[in-house]
Formats: C-alpha cells, structure tokens, sequence
C-alpha cells in the first residue's frame, strides 16, 4: 500500500508548476508505459494491479490504483517518469510544422500529436497558455506518441515574423482548403477551440484557409480543433 505522502505526490503531478518543480509527470496505461520505456524515458516508479511481462513494477492493488488515477476510471498501470529534456527549438524548413495558439484542452492536443506523429511532423509550437503537453490526460491521449514529436512553448508572434516561409491560418472566413496548393514546408496555426486564432496574430499572415461547409443551414459554429487539423493536415500531404 502507498503512503499517504506518495499517494499526494502523485495526485499533485496533475498540476503543470508541480511537474516543472519535481521534473517529473504521469503516464497511464500499459500501452502509453511500455511506449515511453521503450523510447528511453526515464521512469522513477511503476505501478501495476498484475505483473507484467519484462517490466519490474511495485504490486499495488486496483483499488490503489483507484486512488491516485488521475482518471475516472483507472487503468491497471501507472507510472511516474522524469521529465525527458527538449531540445531548443530550431525550425525545420524542410517540413510543415504546426502551430498551436490557445488550445487548451487536453484530449484535443493529445490527438493532435497523434495526427503529427502519423504525418511525420516532428515539432509542434504552442503558445505559453496552451494546455501543457505532460498533463496526464494528453500524455494518455498520444498513446505514445509524445515520444516522437516535441511540443515548445514559446512566443508566437516572434516566431512567425522570423519564419522564413509560407505560414496558413486556419479561420472560418478563407480560401476553402481544397483550392490551395500547399508548399512542401510552412506553418499551419490552429486557434483556440472556442476563439480561434487571436487577431494579433492572424494580422501577420497572409494566407487564410478554411474548411467549408458541406452544405448550407443550420449547425455547428465551427470544429473541433482536432478534427480541423486532421483534414488540413490530409489536404497537406496529399500526394
């Protein structure tokens, strides 16, 4: 059984200023664990209700895991893992990136790093009041896919009146998607899920994009975030 000190550790990892002070955060499930061990990540501690073939893990029950499952319904594995080192951003010019402003709920970034690590997009860039990437419910959500794109945060206007390329913006009033020809590399910026992109920032790009109706009527003011970047993204790299 957990200590009451151990189990309040692991609860207060939900909170971004705590990881940041302890360097360490929060991954769920047996498929995201194995993914982050196998990448070399660092774990400091595993848990398990079962023993799992070829991972060393303290036995704990599931109603313990119960406990301290940043979740409504705890898996029977979970892990505390030292927070690994990101490189300092450099842009790569020989690919699309992906720019996030705002996004700030953690299942929708989760999946958009998901969507990155399918089309092979390495770097996402994030402004400083998106969700943070090692919040448990967006480590869980990548399925492991943290492993293999890097999320920075830093100052987006600064990083799109120095980028040296083509940069899009997705909004609700542009050029419909399918009648662009996207470049080989360039930005795309995704806004917020309930503002979008911010007006100081969609004044200094040039190209609009957006993703029209289906057909004319009623219904939803605009899409998800995610679900916009899925198509956007399949309209990037088609062949």
């Amino acid at each position: 059984m957990l200590s009451k000190n151990q189990r309040k550790h692991i609860r207060q990892l939900s909170q971004k200023k705590y990881r940041q002070q302890t360097g360490m955060f929060v991954a769920e499930g047996e498929k995201v664990v194995r993914e982050l061990l196998d990448a070399g990540w660092n774990a400091d501690s595993i848990y398990s209700s079962s023993p799992l073939k070829d991972i060393s893990t303290t036995n704990v029950d599931q109603s313990e895991l119960e406990r301290i499952s940043h979740f409504s319904s705890a898996s029977r594995v979970l892990s505390i893992f030292h927070l690994p080192k990101i490189k300092t951003p450099k842009i790569n010019y020989s690919q699309f990136s992906l720019v996030l402003e705002g996004v700030s709920d953690p299942g929708n970034l989760g999946t958009i790093i998901r969507l990155c690590d399918w089309y092979g997009i390495e770097d996402i860039y994030c402004s400083p009041n998106s969700v943070d990437c090692f919040n448990p419910k967006v480590v869980q959500s990548t399925m492991g896919s943290i492993t293999r794109v890097s999320c920075h945060y830093l100052d987006l206007a600064t990083l799109i009146d120095g980028f040296k390329g083509e940069v899009f913006a997705a909004t609700l009033a542009g050029t419909a998607h399918y009648e662009l020809t996207f470049p080989k590399s360039g930005l795309l910026v995704m806004g917020s899920e309930s503002r979008g992109i911010s007006s100081e920032l969609l004044d200094k790009i040039e190209n609009k994009v957006t993703i029209p109706r289906g057909m004319d009527g009623e219904g939803p003011e605009s899409l998800n975030v995610a679900n916009a970047t899925a198509i956007l993204l399949s309209e990037i790299f088609r062949p």
